[in-house]
């Protein structure tokens, strides 16, 4: 196998219980749930071979079967999606070339985001994981620092050197530039779209180390990697005209529906 596409998802999430089986609700009205939204994004993308959703909760299973989606059970004892990633694949029992953490609450990933990010990492053969980034419009940034002023833990942002390789990532938003920028301006920051790429042996090694300092403040899975010595390469992606949002709050809902809206994506 090539490209297996895996979508962690569980119910007992900290921040908001139950959000894979939240709704949304596109153009047209059809109300989807956002692991199903996300099951279709990953389904849309082109030469993945194989996409689970990898959940250790029966709700969950029950209803992604009963849209059509493969499901791989995994322990409660996961602590994040990277570690659920590595044992969908231990329990698989198959070692593919490349493996895609797609997490279940970015349902307005386009396919060509995950489609860029697997041709990067295959394009850097030394490079172990990837992640895709985005270039933060002027509105985009400024939507950033309003949650954080307002105490919501929304997006990520990435900051990287001039090889690509990843600084660091943080909730806060990174690099500090002064000033405004215009809603369609592009700024210095870079959002960090929650999808990663890894090498199979990177994968497998992650849940034998420690959970880091770094990854516990800020509830960040991949600065595990970075505290570990190892590289996360940072692939720059073009939004092409495309909204992204990620669904961190329930506050989130309405903005993600009226993206969707204005996207006419149903």
């Amino acid at each position: 196998m090539s490209v297996l596409i895996a979508i962690p998802a569980r119910f007992a999430s900290t921040r908001y219980p139950g959000k894979p089986l939240v709704e949304l609700r596109g153009a047209s009205g059809q109300a989807l749930s956002l692991i199903r939204r996300s099951w279709e994004a990953a389904m849309a993308v082109k030469g993945a071979d194989r996409v689970v959703v990898a959940t250790d909760d029966d709700r969950i299973r029950q209803h992604a079967e009963a849209f059509g989606a493969e499901v791989v059970m995994t322990s409660p004892e996961c602590r994040n999606g990277t570690e659920r990633c590595a044992e969908t694949v231990a329990n698989l029992g198959i070692t593919p070339e490349i493996v895609v953490n797609l997490q279940g609450d970015a349902p307005l990933t386009p396919a060509w985001f995950v489609e860029d990010l697997v041709a990067g990492l295959r394009a850097a053969p030394q490079a172990e994981v990837a992640t895709p980034v985005l270039r933060c419009s002027g509105r985009m940034r400024a939507d950033l620092i309003a949650d954080r002023r307002a105490g919501r833990v929304g997006g990520t942002t990435a900051v990287f050197g001039h090889d690509r390789q990843g600084l660091y990532f943080s909730k806060e938003v990174i690099p500090y530039a002064a000033g405004d920028y215009a809603d369609d301006e592009p700024s210095p920051v870079f959002h960090h779209v929650g999808v990663y790429a890894y090498r199979p042996d990177a994968l497998a090694a992650y849940p034998t180390w420690p959970e880091g300092v770094l990854e516990k403040l800020e509830g960040l899975e991949q600065l595990r990697f970075l505290e570990r010595g190892r590289q996360i390469l940072c692939v720059e992606v073009e939004s092409r005209g495309r909204q992204f949002w990620e669904l961190n709050n329930p506050e989130d809902v309405p903005r993600l529906e009226a993206m969707m809206k204005q996207m006419n994506l149903d």
